[in-house]
């Protein structure tokens, strides 16, 4: 994994505060990150990745303090939600917002996960919240390392941080239903 080391993250910081999208090495596996609240740079993403538009992409976000951004609510979910997190675990929340549907693209839900590295987490505190969707184009195996990232999306990307090969499953993502869980995808977190 990346050393994100402050001068590592100023640059991430002043390049995605931008508009840049970029390739990074996440808890999981490479991510084509750009800042959630960037309209314009969450529909760059979605067309360099030709991804399904009316699917939604997971959120990082670096505390459950950064859901009131998206105006998601969490009173009865708080507890389970302090249980699961920071960990390799994708969760489902409401969020009918209008204003956020460019994120979650009519189905008024949106995926956020709080990563366990405390380096990435160091990054998500400076730049906020990003989306962050496998590194490759729809229905293609994610992106193990940065060659593989460069030849999906050459020079369209705005700029790559290699850390290594990534042989990882994607994050498990769960919905938590009237208390329960809800299993949506399998993948690194068996619950």
């Amino acid at each position: 994994m990346i050393k994100f080391n402050k001068k590592l993250i100023d640059s991430i910081k002043k390049s995605i505060t931008g508009g840049a999208i970029g390739i990074i090495p996440t808890d999981t596996i490479y991510g084509i990150v750009c800042l959630a609240m960037n309209k314009k740079s969450v529909e760059r993403v979605y067309k360099l990745r030709k991804r399904n538009p009316k699917k939604p992409v997971i959120i990082l976000i670096s505390s459950i303090k950064d859901l009131k951004l998206f105006n998601v609510k969490v009173d009865k979910e708080k507890k389970m939600l302090e249980l699961l997190w920071p960990n390799k675990i994708s969760i489902v929340l409401n969020c009918p917002e209008k204003k956020f549907e460019y994120l979650h693209r009519g189905k008024k839900t949106l995926a956020f996960r709080m990563p366990k590295d405390k380096e990435l987490l160091s990054l998500l505190k400076a730049t906020g919240p990003l989306i962050a969707p496998s590194a490759n184009i729809e229905g293609k195996k994610p992106a193990q390392n940065i060659k593989k990232a460069q030849e999906y999306f050459g020079s369209n990307v705005d700029f790559y941080i290699d850390g290594g090969n990534l042989n990882s499953e994607p994050s498990t993502i769960i919905s938590i239903i009237s208390g329960g869980i809800k299993v949506i995808r399998k993948g690194l977190v068996r619950i």
